[in-house]
């Protein structure tokens, strides 16, 4: 090898081990976002936009219109998406696309995972001074569309995302959690369902309905199987509990304070409907429509926005029709401690800008992020499931007034357990609440309904649920969610765990090339010695 090779070798290796090294940690910390003075139509912009959506393909359409009607507004704009099917995977794909400086423009997310997105330093875009700005803000004068302003958002829904004291996204849709109720096995059972539900009347019923026959069936429908009382989300299942109870969960400043003695008193009581077979959960029986819908439950609590799946002429039902046992369906608010005082969880995505280093690249995501608040996109998406318009704008237009008053006339658009649902939320929209946000509090979250999920397994395998399991319990679910990490409980920065695996091939790739450059050079410096 002569000079200049070797010289080229090592340019070479040297350039490689900078591109690792920057592939690695990602691209320099970018500046802090300033509001550009005026758009630059003269460019032209490609921006991504990650959404969620499951088997709905309605949902897709709403995505794939709103797109076509921007990008006609805004010719030099370039909108392309793409699609999960799940939440975590988002957050998951951007926490890796942070570490390589590839994050999506426009992403829907939940605040629990924003927060976590900005421990990398100005990666997520504080909307406060785009809200405010005459021009391309909310309700701006240069906007090429009428969107809501400030003041037509729903409080509730829009203080949601704050974190710290900015604004750091726009809610796109809400929904709550209700409860889907076969009336008629309700009344079979000698009951009158109440216009508010408390825990002990969904107890007592679905004990009742344990009952069998002597050949082994279920007295209420005759069947092999019935789960009296489902519940989708175990999590929202303790938290809202212990909000009813005004019992501890966590503080604004993300102190945990979910392993109290309400807590295992109510894990004790859901261990004693477990054993019975009173109870059970989505990630031990599946999704609670198909027992509702099968006539195979009473009770089925699961999101609004999950409607469409819900009731005996549910239109996206996943059991085949033979299955399917005709009955009443009823809309009820979650169960409470307190009817005349109510008590529900907020829920639902909303959308967060990320930084890059072009301003005008940022506000073309703005722009695109603002027009999913538009009326006919919030209430075309308001129509594929039981979500609600997160503006008051749409929901007070006649448009959507005219959708709400049209209950029934299908069992598709205008399905009435959809419309229920939606209207649940609407009217109670000041009766609902959402848990602090911190980085950190999505584990909490997780480890809520972890503490749910353990108890039912353990009680199906026959463990004593006592003092003892219960201290147990605790230390497993801490240190699963590492909920005693100080930096955690206090909302600092979070060990976000393994190191995504394009980061894993750079370490990599650094270790071999720098190991490459030191042979090299120790080769050099021996056969050097050995002419010397």
């Amino acid at each position: 090898m002569n000079t200049k090779q070797k010289k080229g070798l090592a340019v070479l290796l040297i350039g490689a081990s900078l591109f690792t090294l920057t592939g690695c940690h990602g691209s320099k910390a970018l500046p802090e976002f300033t509001v550009p003075e005026s758009f630059d139509t003269s460019k032209t912009y490609e921006i991504t936009f990650w959404a969620k959506n499951d088997t709905n393909k309605n949902q897709t359409d709403v995505y794939k219109k709103a797109i076509a009607d921007f990008e006609e507004l805004y010719p030099n704009i370039t909108v392309n998406m793409k699609l999960y099917t799940d939440y975590g995977r988002i957050f998951n794909d951007v926490i890796t696309n942070i570490a390589t400086g590839t994050t999506p423009n426009v992403c829907i997310t939940y605040p629990d995972h924003i927060a976590t997105y900005l421990t990398g330093k100005n990666t997520v875009v504080p909307l406060d001074d785009l809200f405010a700005d005459t021009k391309y803000g909310l309700g701006g004068s240069a906007l090429a569309f009428d969107g809501p302003t400030q003041g037509e958002i729903v409080p509730q829904f829009l203080s949601e995302c704050v974190l710290g004291e900015n604004h750091y996204a726009i809610p796109y849709m809400r929904s709550t959690e209700c409860c889907y109720i076969n009336q008629d096995y309700v009344e079979q059972l000698g009951y009158t369902l109440p216009d508010v539900l408390t825990w002990d009347f969904i107890w007592e019923v679905s004990e009742a309905a344990t009952a069998k026959n002597a050949d082994g069936t279920y007295a209420l429908n005759g069947q092999n199987v019935m789960i009296p009382f489902i519940y989708k989300s175990t999590d929202n299942m303790m938290i809202q509990y212990l909000k009813q109870k005004g019992a501890g969960y966590s503080t604004a400043e993300g102190d945990i304070e979910l392993f109290n003695t309400d807590t295992e008193a109510f894990l004790q009581e859901i261990a004693g409907h477990v054993k019975t077979g009173a109870f059970s959960t989505f990630k031990i029986s599946s999704y609670p429509a198909n027992f509702l819908n099968a006539g195979q439950c009473i009770f089925a609590i699961d999101s609004t926005a999950g409607a469409t799946w819900m009731g005996a002429q549910a239109p996206l039902s996943d059991i085949s029709e033979d299955a399917f046992v005709d009955f009443e369906t009823a809309v009820r608010m979650v169960p409470q401690i307190d009817p005349e005082n109510p008590q529900m969880i907020s829920q639902g995505p909303s959308v967060c800008v990320f930084n890059k280093a072009d301003p005008q690249e940022v506000l073309a995501s703005w722009l695109f992020a603002q027009y999913l608040l538009t009326d006919e996109v919030q209430i075309g998406y308001a129509k594929t499931e039981g979500y609600l318009p997160v503006t008051t704008k749409a929901q007070s237009s006649p448009s959507y007034q005219d959708y709400l008053s049209r209950i029934g006339e299908d069992n598709k658009t205008y399905y009435p357990v959809k419309i229920e649902a939606s209207t649940l939320l609407m009217e109670h929209t000041a009766e609902t609440f959402v848990t602090p946000v911190f980085n950190g509090s999505a584990s909490l979250r997780n480890a809520a309904g972890q503490l749910i999920e353990n108890v039912a397994n353990s009680v199906r395998r026959g463990e004593t649920v006592d003092d003892a399991y219960m201290d147990r319990l605790c230390t497993d679910v801490t240190a699963l969610y590492r909920l005693d990490q100080k930096d955690i409980a206090a909302g600092g920065k979070q060990d976000l765990g393994p190191l995504p695996r394009p980061a894993v091939f750079f370490l990599i790739a650094l270790l071999v090339t720098w190991g490459l450059l030191l042979l090299f050079v120790l080769r050099n410096f021996v056969k050097k010695r050995k002419k010397d």
